[in-house]
């Protein structure tokens, strides 16, 4: 997989895996937000320090290392972006009219799922963003334990409002699997995300392993979905890719079958 195209910002990502053509879209509207992009998704959380810009790094690699899709990458947390240091790339951000300039000031061509790091929380900023980039859906991240996942309900609730599809909930950092006898030890609490998910009708994507070849792929610039394709981390980001790929196959479906009315 190579890298197409650097913005001077250094905060967008393009990969191109396929030529296959992508005939569909799951945004409702006749006019994509930005040009050339079929759907935006959002990576969020309520809170920081869950794994959220983690998994939106490894969700895209998978969505066209092993999807075939086209994919961009945003960075949406102006003031303390992440995707510079887990893409091994230099420079600082600008912050006024930055939104603007990274979505529409962008030449992105082709693309088929942009992917959205939106900053930590549920404020003005988040419901900005959400509304302005007609998002397709957003992808929520949690740790297990509950005081991550009121937060985690909160930020769904957020999408909720302004009519954003969930795309489902994924438990990030849900369990430690030793190393040596491969016992799994669940530090943050068990099943927490899954009993959430279920209660506010959401899907739940699956659990992200806490292991720290995770953590230092992510530090070096080489996220584990490419370092070690074959690990099983790598394996659970994938899982998660092929299900955000068929939910909003299965949403633009939805809204192709929907009622007509006839004049």
């Amino acid at each position: 997989m190579g890298l197409n195209r650097l913005i001077p910002l250094n905060l967008l990502l393009r990969f191109t895996r396929s030529n296959a053509i992508r005939r569909y879209s799951a945004v409702a509207g006749k006019d994509p937000s930005i040009a050339g992009i079929e759907d935006i998704v959002a990576v969020a959380s309520g809170k920081g320090g869950v794994g959220k810009s983690t998994t939106a790094v490894n969700l895209a690699v998978a969505l066209a290392k092993t999807c075939q899709l086209k994919v961009g990458l945003l960075d949406a947390d102006i003031y303390g972006p992440s995707i510079p240091t887990m893409m091994d790339l230099c420079g600082k951000p600008e912050v006024m009219s930055a939104l603007e300039k990274l979505t529409r000031g962008v030449a992105w061509g082709s693309v088929d799922i942009l992917v959205v790091d939106m900053p930590p929380g549920t404020g003005d900023a988040q419901l900005s963003i959400s509304q302005r980039l007609k998002l397709s859906g957003a992808l929520i991240v949690s740790t297990p334990q509950d005081i991550a996942l009121i937060d985690a309900r909160r930020g769904a609730n957020m999408f909720r409002k302004v009519e954003v599809p969930i795309l489902g909930l994924l438990e990030n950092m849900s369990y430690f699997k030793c190393p040596h006898c491969s016992e799994k030890s669940y530090i943050f609490g068990h099943g927490g995300a899954q009993k959430t998910a279920e209660e506010l009708d959401m899907k739940f994507l699956g659990e992200i392993p806490l292991e720290l070849d995770i953590r230092s792929s992510s530090d070096e610039g080489c996220p584990i979905v490419i370092s070690a394709p074959n690990s099983s981390a790598a394996k659970a980001y994938t899982d998660v890719a092929e299900k955000v790929a068929h939910r909003l196959k299965e949403l633009a479906e939805e809204r192709q079958q929907g009622p007509q009315i006839m004049l």
